[in-house]
């Protein structure tokens, strides 16, 4: 990607129309860059700094898709905690935060600059590098399946209101007992034992990914439906509890795993990883989707096991500040 070209610079700081606004840092990233904030980091071409960046999305003159990368985090943070008040914010950041200016946008945005024409990205000769451009979201895939957790975490009443928790209880003989050999079994199906629920597979971006909501539009949560009971034991889940499990002894790089706010005492935890990525709350249940299931939603129950690895994650994720 094109750097701190001082040229590409300049074209895009003269006339730049700020539309939307999003943080690149390690508790809170675009997701749809990739499972980890070095990984988002590395889409950009951009080192992981350790207070991270805030990323301008605008237009110049000519109507050419920038994206101006500074290091004034807390500027943008004002400015997109502003909007989502529905406050009008000037955000005009100072050419000494500039820390390059890149052709194109990352993210989907559904804006354009009044008074110029249509979004387009700059002609070759001024971009000195290709154009970023969104991940390709049509078909499922890793960037589609990071965008369906964002969903689930935003909506989580929606979603949480389609589970019966009765699907997650322990298999009982004749006389009442729990079934099954030993209570490591049990434990096994009381996590993994659920419905599984298509979801509409989400398109765009999420906050531009906060491009539509720092501009005022809707919105929207979608409801998923049940397809079909998953089978006890199922792999993928196994494979991507074993995965987290493993983040605990060893940490997984930063921004693999996050904790934000929720209602009450609790925290929404978002771990992601090679193929999958999981939504849960520590006072709750956890959602996981997988690359090799399209638009599946795998729910998996509190069981024993699962409030102890929830807070272990708790302790050792990065938190927005």
């Amino acid at each position: 990607m094109a750097g701190t070209d001082e040229d590409a610079v300049a074209a895009a700081d003269d006339a730049l129309y700020v539309l939307t606004a999003v943080l690149l840092m390690p508790a809170k990233f675009p997701s749809a860059l990739g499972d980890d904030y070095p990984e988002a980091c590395a889409t950009l071409g951009l080192p992981p700094l350790a207070d991270g960046y805030g990323l301008v999305l605008g237009q110049d003159g000519e109507g050419a898709r920038w994206t101006v990368v500074i290091d004034d985090v807390s500027l943008v943070a004002v400015a997109i905690a502003s909007w989502d008040c529905g406050m009008e914010y000037d955000l005009s950041p100072s050419e000494r935060t500039v820390v390059a200016a890149l052709p194109g946008w990352p993210l989907a945005v559904a804006v354009a600059a009044p008074g110029v024409p249509a979004p387009h990205d700059p002609a070759p000769e001024v971009a000195d590098g290709p154009a970023l451009s969104p991940p390709d979201t049509a078909t499922w895939g890793p960037a589609q399946r990071r965008l369906g957790a964002d969903e689930i975490a935003l909506q989580w009443a929606l979603w949480r209101e389609q589970i019966d928790d009765t699907e997650f209880a322990p298999p009982r003989d004749a006389t009442g007992a729990d079934s099954g050999t030993d209570e490591g079994d049990r434990a096994g199906e009381a996590d993994e034992a659920g419905g599984a629920h298509k979801a509409d597979a989400p398109h765009g971006a999420d906050r531009a990914e906060d491009a539509n909501a720092a501009n005022g539009s809707d919105r929207s949560g979608r409801s998923g439906r049940s397809e079909k009971a998953a089978p006890k034991g199922h792999s993928g889940i196994r494979r991507v509890l074993a995965e987290v499990r493993a983040y605990v002894d060893a940490p997984p790089p930063l921004g693999r795993v996050r904790s934000s706010f929720a209602p009450g005492d609790a925290r929404t935890l978002r771990a992601d990883g090679p193929g999958w990525s999981l939504v849960a709350r520590t006072d709750d249940i956890a959602f996981v989707l997988l690359d090799e299931q399209p638009g599946v939603v795998l729910p998996v129950g509190r069981g024993p096991e699962l409030p102890g690895l929830l807070e272990a994650l708790d302790k050792m994720a990065v938190r927005p500040f």
